[in-house]
């Protein structure tokens, strides 16, 4: 599965201004219902509940808050880069900075899983976070996430 097939080009906020870790998710639930057509207060109760189970802010500034939908046709994919980190109760108590939201089909567990890890292993990869902190414009923003990974054959 690449980045591509499942982050849209108007699913990425670059300099986002929001101070809680209840703003970002209220922003990326309205950004998923906006590119498909789902209610964002249903979306934001799916990520409220799935964070109620424990963070999933990763570590190094890196959040991946994702759930399942009813009524999804496919895995989406919302990205935001934060103007300035925000608490997030991450595993390392670091402030988050790089937030990759993804949602699945209610009956999807293989494609859940398969985004995850690719999220997962994407965003371990030190140049590319330092690139994304870096770069403030939506549409290079996409391109540094949905460029083929030079490891993928090995992959």
């Amino acid at each position: 599965m690449e980045l591509a097939d499942i982050l849209l080009k108007d699913c990425i906020v670059a300099c986002a201004k929001v101070s809680s870790k209840r703003q970002l998710l209220q922003l990326l639930s309205q950004k998923a219902g906006e590119a498909v057509n789902l209610a964002p207060q249903d979306v934001f109760e799916t990520l409220m509940n799935r964070e109620k189970l424990g963070s999933t802010g990763l570590g190094n500034g890196i959040a991946i808050p994702h759930g399942k939908m009813p009524g999804l046709e496919k895995v989406l994919a919302v990205f935001v880069r934060l103007d300035c980190p925000i608490e997030f109760e991450s595993v390392d108590d670091q402030p988050v900075d790089l937030v990759m939201m993804l949602l699945a089909p209610e009956g999807s567990g293989a494609d859940h899983l398969k985004a995850l890890a690719r999220v997962a292993r994407l965003l371990r990869t030190d140049s590319l976070v330092e690139q994304l902190r870096h770069t403030r414009e939506c549409g290079d923003l996409y391109g540094l996430l949905t460029a083929p990974l030079e490891d993928s054959a090995a992959a």
